[in-house]
């Protein structure tokens, strides 16, 4: 028999949460900030959509409902503790850009920024939903531009080159994984 111990159904979502780590970056009317989720996860193919939960009382919140679009940016192992620090902080406190030094490119078809050193970046411009805005902090949104390094994803498949350049996955109190080694399984006939 296995090792089976119960789960406090505070922490169950834990079990879930495998999914990388984002940053996501907003801006609007000369205002741009940016904050760490790990509630992000594709939703649907064709056009493709996201969801994303973000809370109702950040700076974050305010720009992407004022603008409509936020950018998520896909942090590597390198980029980590820039992760914690903009997941850890408020914008409303000051530019965390300045603060932290971080380094950014211009998105294609939205205003927020784009991080540099991430693995993928994603544009996306809200789809309003506002019951679920409102009630679940639950946006929906559509991808209208997506970039990957090529060291990283190519042909529509991660290959991640060094430890520092693999994905981020949040746990909790500032502790992380990379995704680890990829291997592939066959069905048998």
């Amino acid at each position: 028999m296995q090792n089976i111990q119960p789960v406090e159904l505070a922490k169950a979502y834990r079990l879930l949460n495998h999914g990388p780590t984002t940053i996501v970056t907003s801006a609007h009317a000369g205002v741009s900030n940016v904050m760490a989720a790990a509630w992000a996860m594709p939703l649907d193919f064709d056009p493709p959509k996201i969801l994303l939960v973000i809370d109702s009382s950040t700076l974050t919140r305010e720009l992407v409902e004022a603008s409509g679009e936020f950018a998520l940016n896909i942090p590597t192992r390198a980029l980590a503790e820039t992760t914690l620090a903009v997941g850890s902080s408020s914008g409303r406190d000051g530019d965390k850009f300045s603060a932290l030094d971080i380094a950014t490119f211009p998105s294609q078809k939205i205003a927020a920024p784009l991080i540099s050193g991430c693995l993928a970046w994603l544009e996306c411009k809200v789809i309003p939903e506002l019951h679920n805005q409102q009630r679940y902090d639950l946006f929906i949104a559509e991808v209208v531009a997506a970039w990957a390094d090529a060291a990283a994803f190519s042909a529509g498949r991660w290959h991640f080159p060094a430890d520092d350049q693999r994905s981020l996955h949040y746990l909790s109190g500032g502790a992380f994984f990379a995704t680890g080694e990829a291997f592939n399984v066959e069905l048998r006939p």
